[in-house]
């Protein structure tokens, strides 16, 4: 078991636990955080954190394996069962695909539509500020793969605010993107009588609990709450956004969940397509580049080696950095983690990665975000420096180094 004890007396913020551990078997460690609603995100949140089990292996690795044991023949069986349930006679809508026309959902919407006789509508909930190639791999989607789309692009004046409330007091940039990503869809179904929608894989996939693989349902806490009052955004409550600044509550609505009675009145399914096909994030990207014009950067993406995920929006790299910056986990991490789960790649070279690129500033777009958001780049600075957690950061020299980088564990565990 690769861990680090840290020094007494280093407090440990958003509940991570005190003991930083690493996955024996991939990058990652048991600070990062599971996926949570985001309408419940407050400064004072604890955070649910990978487990990893009595042989250090995370949960995420433990799914990995399982998957190279499940029958997906009959998992697509399943799935065709499923399908005849909803499929339309006349033409009609029958199944939803929210995405950006990235990798993930042009595989969801073009195998639905080609190869399983389906007639999805997609929707998308656009970044504040598309890159080149985002806004690019978009129309793909729709010209090239062939599908028609409703794209909800909410106020940009309330976008702005909420981004940059959400890093002042939650250091969280993408998590206006999120609250569209996840509440958008069950809207749309809605509107359009539509009783499936379909993401992609599981949270679970990437370290949230393990039991969470074992259904293709999405947990309905995601997207549908009872009381707005309750609920808070930006890591504000509701009544203070109003009060405070000026909002109306129509002016929050497509930030928030859709109306839990109108929900259980439709009967709306909201399932994970990967539950029901093998989800390989590298075989998504060669499919979609081939069927959908999907395409890659041209130059590798800040923070990581990769060029293919996560291409759409300029905040994107800004997510990342802030995951470094509170829990100690960089995009590198991330991408070489699941790419290690997939056999994709060793955990030796995952590891090199890490520490080559985990961390790395997100300059490209770093000043057209502050002048988007009307924010001091100091102002931004000040805000990574005071959320950085004690018994994961330590000034050396001046500067500011992770008191235990992956490497360096293993180094001290092999020595001990």
């Amino acid at each position: 078991m690769r861990c680090h004890v840290p020094p007494e007396n280093l407090e440990a913020y958003y509940g991570l636990p005190e003991q930083v551990r690493f996955c024996a078997r991939c990058t990652m460690s048991n600070q990062r955080p599971a996926s949570t609603p985001e309408f419940r995100h407050t400064p004072a949140s604890k955070k649910v954190t990978l487990h990893l089990d009595a042989e250090g292996v995370c949960d995420a690795c433990r799914h990995a394996e399982h998957k190279f044991r499940i029958d997906w023949g009959a998992r697509e069986a399943e799935l065709l069962q499923l399908l005849d349930a909803h499929r339309s006679a006349d033409g009609s809508y029958d199944c939803l695909v929210p995405g950006s026309g990235g990798k993930d959902s042009a595989y969801q919407a073009h195998v639905l539509k080609y190869k399983y006789g389906m007639h999805p509508l997609t929707c998308t909930w656009p970044p504040i500020l598309y890159t080149d190639i985002g806004w690019k791999n978009f129309r793909n989607w729709c010209e090239v793969g062939g599908f028609d789309n409703v794209t909800f692009k909410p106020n940009g004046r309330v976008m702005r605010l909420l981004t940059k409330l959400a890093i002042e007091n939650l250091l969280h940039p993408f998590q206006t993107f999120i609250l569209g990503q996840k509440n958008l869809a069950p809207k749309v179904a809605l509107q359009h009588d539509i009783k499936l929608i379909f993401y992609g894989e599981n949270e679970a996939e990437y370290g949230n609990p393990l039991a969470d693989n074992s259904t293709s349902l999405r947990d309905r806490s995601y997207f549908t709450a009872q009381n707005v009052d309750d609920m808070s955004l930006a890591g504000l409550p509701v009544s203070e956004l109003i009060g405070r600044y000026g909002l109306k509550r129509a002016d929050l609505r497509p930030f928030l969940p859709a109306d839990h009675n109108e929900l259980e009145r439709s009967n709306i399914e909201v399932r994970y397509l990967g539950y029901y096909l093998k989800w390989t994030p590298q075989e998504c990207y060669y499919y979609a580049a081939e069927h959908c014009g999907f395409e890659a950067n041209a130059f590798r993406t800040e923070g990581t080696y990769s060029k293919y995920n996560s291409l759409d929006d300029k905040i994107d790299g800004f997510h990342y950095y802030t995951t470094f910056i509170k829990f100690g986990l960089g995009r590198a991490t991330y991408d070489s983690s699941q790419e290690i789960r997939n056999r994709h790649l060793t955990r030796e070279d995952g590891v090199a990665l890490v520490r080559k690129f985990d961390g790395e500033f997100p300059k490209k777009y770093f000043q057209e975000i502050m002048d988007a958001l009307e924010m001091e780049p100091d102002h931004f600075l000040g805000l990574c420096d005071r959320f950085r957690s004690p018994h994961l950061w330590k000034k050396d020299g001046g500067e500011w180094k992770l008191r235990h980088a992956i490497g360096a564990v293993d180094e001290e565990h092999r020595a001990a």
